[in-house]
């Protein structure tokens, strides 16, 4: 059963097939599953916030529920300029779950009426990150089962 709107943050520096993973199982659990690329200055990413925004697009073209926007401030605003009353979240691993669980707190202080679902990835994604991803890809070790094709040749591309 579908309920309201949630977005999915993150940055997204690349798309992987775990965020993949998540969306695609979300976007079955809402009306609308909006996945926010952040835009944080203070980060060094790879990939600019324009190349991130066309690739989640492209990878998630064939999902009618989901849309990709960016966002830079606090999540808890852009939640409500967006009327979402769920955020979702990804957890592989127990380190994921202690920093997940002090942002939804930190979150629910600022606007109790957002609630944050967590996710854990298909087996296969467990150990999946956009961190390992670029390592894996400045080695010029395989993508396969990474990333999409899309991303992975766009991964070359920088790297080269």
């Amino acid at each position: 059963m579908k309920t309201s709107v949630a977005i999915y943050p993150g940055s997204f520096d690349p798309v992987t097939n775990g965020h993949l993973d998540l969306i695609e199982r979300g976007e079955k659990m809402f009306d609308l599953l909006i996945v926010a690329v952040l835009r944080n200055a203070e980060k060094q990413p790879l990939f600019t916030v324009p190349e991130r925004v066309e690739m989640l697009r492209e990878t998630t073209k064939h999902l009618s529920s989901v849309e990709v926007e960016v966002f830079d401030g606090l999540l808890v605003d852009f939640a409500r300029k967006r009327g979402a009353a769920v955020i979702l979240r990804g957890i592989r691993a127990v380190s994921d779950y202690e920093y997940e669980l002090q942002m939804a707190l930190m979150n629910r202080k600022l606007e109790p009426r957002l609630e944050t679902v967590f996710m854990i990835p298909g087996e296969p994604y467990s150990y999946l990150s956009a961190k390992l991803v670029r390592e894996i890809a400045q080695f010029g070790a395989p993508l396969n089962g990474l990333v999409p094709p899309i991303v992975e040749e766009r991964l070359r591309t920088k790297m080269s």
